[in-house]
């Protein structure tokens, strides 16, 4: 990160705080289910397209027919527009570098056979807006592809810096793609930091920020912010599993997260603990002014 690097934080008073509630999420049959049972010839010709191409030669558990539908319905809709290679695979999904409509986007999706999926259901269960979810490990993969999606919406509300979500369809979720033109943009972790404090100033407020609009983040290290080089900004990123603060284990994940962020930025050289940013992430109205 270059000398001088401030990563700025988004203007609180530009954006609308929401309070502690929550969104009901609708995780009935979408226009892909219904897409993927009629299979028209226009979406197998798509489906035969995205086979062949190179970039999307990969296991039948990610791209399963539902899945290939709903990337059908969202290249119908205009969010996708052409792809291009992965981002990132791993254990839950896979994210793919695509144009969208006059922009660049990322396409994640979600794999139905995720192999942590008694790991979501446990983020799921005791979460306000999922009452009465089935077993099944296809309702809980797209419960959970709704639930990043509202996550995000409510961090950008509430002044958090993170990827614009812009669509989701079934397993797949659009939102702002943030790289350059080399590649993704690095994780924290990744990267020299040439200003500790200011990081992790910045780290400790979109926490609070979050907490203020009755989210805890529930994977928070140096692993889930990355910074975008255009903006000079910390992002956080992979808010799948972020839960209400009405979730029983709530207390718990924020606690972990506030062990993580300090730790990392301990090793960074700087005095801080994991009960000073617990406490201040908690404080409703934090002295800007303090160490």
């Amino acid at each position: 990160m270059g000398e001088g690097t401030e990563y700025g934080l988004v203007d609180l008073e530009e954006v609308e705080t929401p309070g502690d509630e929550w969104e009901e999420i609708d995780v009935s049959d979408t226009e892909a289910d219904r897409i993927a049972r009629k299979r028209d010839r226009e979406f197998e010709q798509f489906e035969e397209r995205i086979k062949d191409a190179d970039q999307f030669k990969v296991e039948q558990s990610v791209f399963d027919d539902a899945t290939l539908a709903a990337l059908y319905k969202l290249v119908q809709d205009g969010h996708v527009e052409a792809f291009g290679g992965p981002l990132s695979t791993g254990k839950e999904a896979n994210v793919y570098h695509a144009l969208g409509d006059d922009r660049e986007v990322a396409v994640k999706i979600y794999r139905i056979n995720a192999s942590n999926f008694r790991q979501m259901r446990d983020y799921l269960e005791g979460d306000p807006r999922f009452e009465g979810l089935g077993g099944k490990k296809k309702d809980v993969v797209l419960a959970w592809t709704k639930k990043e999606l509202a996550n995000l919406e409510r961090a950008k509300a509430a002044g958090v810096r993170v990827p614009e979500p812009i669509a989701t369809e079934r397993n797949v979720l659009v939102m702002e793609y943030i790289g350059t033109d080399d590649g993704r943009a690095k994780r924290l972790g990744e990267v020299h930091i040439e200003n500790p404090q200011t990081a992790y100033e910045v780290m400790r407020e979109y926490m609070r920020r979050l907490y203020s609009a009755g989210l805890i983040h529930g994977d928070l290290s140096e692993y889930n912010v990355v910074f975008d080089q255009d903006e000079g900004q910390l992002v956080f990123i992979d808010l799948g599993q972020a839960v209400t603060v009405h979730h029983p284990n709530s207390r718990e994940f924020l606690e972990r997260d506030c062990r993580n962020v300090a730790g990392f930025f301990s090793r960074q050289g700087m005095d801080v603990t994991e009960d000073d940013l617990l406490e201040f992430v908690t404080s409703p109205e934090p002295d800007p002014s303090r160490d």
